[in-house]
């Protein structure tokens, strides 16, 4: 059967970039590939996603893609001597441009291994697991910042075994089954697929006799202390990293990070909102209704508000600038100061006879005390009307 044309087998045309031609490979392997496609249809399956992968191999390699577009078939014929044509199979130096395809279509088949590298073609380098550790503060220490120390879990290298893991006196044996390369190679189909060893996991060796003091581990877990920086104006639930102070990496991969927390404790006075603090001031009848200056407590001392004569109860008074300056903020948050007058309780005989009098004053003066209790008893009228 006479083959088909390359660019017709990916879809694309005979201009296609070479991003093309990657991305409509990796369409019709992901469609076609086996282990995608099983019973009545795996045959017919098995074919195109072959002749997608002979397509993808030819047309991805410049020269051939030339000899390809001059000559056609016979121009990559290894039995016809065509010019485009360099020795090599599926994963040698003769098609570089295919293992890339297959590595990206790899991962997404397969599931790679993910924050693996490879060292010098060896065992497998992971990088170590991030931390996270919360830090309760009051809001004081979050206005102003402060230096304070924090004990961590730490692995420090085993003095026993120097690390090597093996009893003193023996040593690590390479392993067997991966001959210290920490990676197996298994065939499905006519794919090889690389995982981890599992006899050592991809360390590379094997321990026979594990040291006693860090059961083979080559480390020891310790506290340590490290001295933390809190700048001033942080905030509920933002994070300081402290780099590489995180779970030590895997066969020499880097450590994680650290990330620290912050919890707010609850203040007995303010109530964050962002870079703005919220009080509330509770004050006698008769001061609202005589008004004058009061103190208000700020985060810096002691400032005062001028309460007009007749305050209602919720009204609020704006401080400018006695707020919190966050770490990204040019300038300080405002302080508000809520009013709530409170009801005078636990009246003496003599209080509860001067109130008396005072209520009935009031009441032979009409609705000019009580502006807003007139206003409600109109709309309360109008509603049953």
């Amino acid at each position: 059967m006479a083959k088909r044309d390359y660019y017709d087998v990916l879809g694309v045309a005979k201009n296609a970039t070479e991003d093309d031609i990657k991305k409509a490979y990796r369409k019709l392997a992901m469609k076609h590939h086996p282990d995608r496609n099983q019973g009545d249809g795996a045959k017919k399956s098995e074919e195109s996603f072959k002749e997608a992968k002979e397509a993808y191999e030819m047309l991805s390699d410049p020269q051939k893609r030339a000899a390809y577009d001059q000559y056609g078939h016979a121009g990559v014929d290894p039995n016809m001597g065509g010019a485009g044509f360099r020795p090599g199979g599926p994963g040698t130096e003769g098609f570089g441009g295919f293992a890339e395809a297959f590595g990206d279509i790899f991962g997404d088949i397969f599931g790679g291994a993910a924050g693996g590298a490879r060292r010098g073609g060896g065992q497998q380098v992971y990088r170590g697991s991030d931390l996270s550790y919360a830090m309760e503060i009051t809001l004081e220490e979050a206005a102003r910042g402060k230096e304070t120390q924090i004990r961590i879990p730490s692995w420090e290298g085993c003095e026993t075994c120097h690390g090597t893991g093996a009893k003193p006196g023996t040593s690590p044996k390479v392993c067997s089954t991966c001959n210290g390369a920490g990676t197996v190679h298994l065939r499905q189909g006519f794919f090889s697929i690389q995982q981890t060893c599992p006899h050592c996991h991809g360390t590379g060796k094997l321990i026979p006799e594990p040291c006693t003091a860090c059961h083979g581990q080559g480390k020891i877990k310790r506290n340590k202390t490290l001295e933390v920086k809190i700048p001033a104006g942080i905030n509920e639930g933002m994070r300081i990293r402290s780099a590489g102070n995180g779970e030590p990496g895997t066969n020499g991969g880097p450590s994680g990070d650290l990330y620290i927390e912050i919890r707010l404790k609850q203040h007995e006075i303010f109530e964050r909102d962002g870079d703005d603090l919220h009080c509330t001031v509770p004050i006698a009848l008769t001061s609202a209704a005589l008004g004058g200056g009061i103190e208000v407590p700020t985060l810096d001392g002691k400032a005062e508000i001028d309460l007009p004569e007749g305050t209602q109860h919720g009204k609020t008074f704006r401080l400018r600038g006695k707020g919190i300056k966050g770490v990204r903020s040019s300038y300080p948050g405002d302080l508000y100061c809520h009013i709530s007058v409170e009801t005078p309780v636990k009246l003496t005989e003599h209080q509860r006879k001067l109130m008396k009098e005072l209520d009935e004053s009031f009441r032979k003066s009409g609705d000019r005390h009580s502006p807003n209790s007139k206003s409600w008893s109109d709309r309360v009228k109008d509603l049953f009307k």
